[in-house]
């Protein structure tokens, strides 16, 4: 008999309000909009020592420290080949083709993906989450999935497995 452990938070606090816009088609780009958007992390594996797959208390903290980053916030994608993010003294200004928008610096956060889609920041708020675990020095999960809501209803998941 095989089996597995998992583990789910998924809170009333892991939300966050973001402005963002996404390219599509090749060339079209999305008015400026936001949403409320809504999360929650899985993580799979053996139990350690404690006979806990990983510690509830330190996933959440680490979880709700990352939302709380994009929280009001401009997202920005720092690899786009069609967005390109300019450095004006305090103002981000951002273009797409003829275009653009200038936003305060401290109202951003430039992520380190081509697109803001919803797919891409579960991507992100996952890998965010392996890199703090490996800064913390806590053990790895062996399987983690992140799934975002970006409206009601309408749900990316990322499953990752070590």
């Amino acid at each position: 008999m095989a089996e597995r452990y998992k583990v789910r938070v998924e809170k009333d606090t892991f939300v966050f309000s973001a402005g963002h816009f996404i390219t599509y088609d090749g060339d079209h780009c999305e008015r400026l909009h936001g949403h409320n958007y809504r999360a929650a992390v899985e993580v799979a594996g053996p139990l350690d020592e404690n006979h806990y797959v990983f510690d509830f208390i330190a996933l959440r903290d680490i979880f709700a420290a990352i939302i709380a980053s994009l929280d009001h916030r401009m997202l920005l994608p720092g690899q786009s080949d069609k967005i390109h993010v300019h450095d004006e003294s305090s103002n981000w200004k951002v273009t797409y083709k003829e275009r653009f928008w200038s936003f305060p610096k401290e109202e951003c956060v430039i992520l380190p993906i081509s697109n803001t889609t919803t797919e891409l920041l579960a991507r992100w708020l996952g890998l965010e989450l392996i890199a703090r675990f490996d800064n913390k020095e806590l053990r790895l999960p062996s399987q983690m999935t992140v799934h975002l809501e970006e409206n009601f209803g309408q749900w990316a998941v990322w499953d990752w497995s070590a």
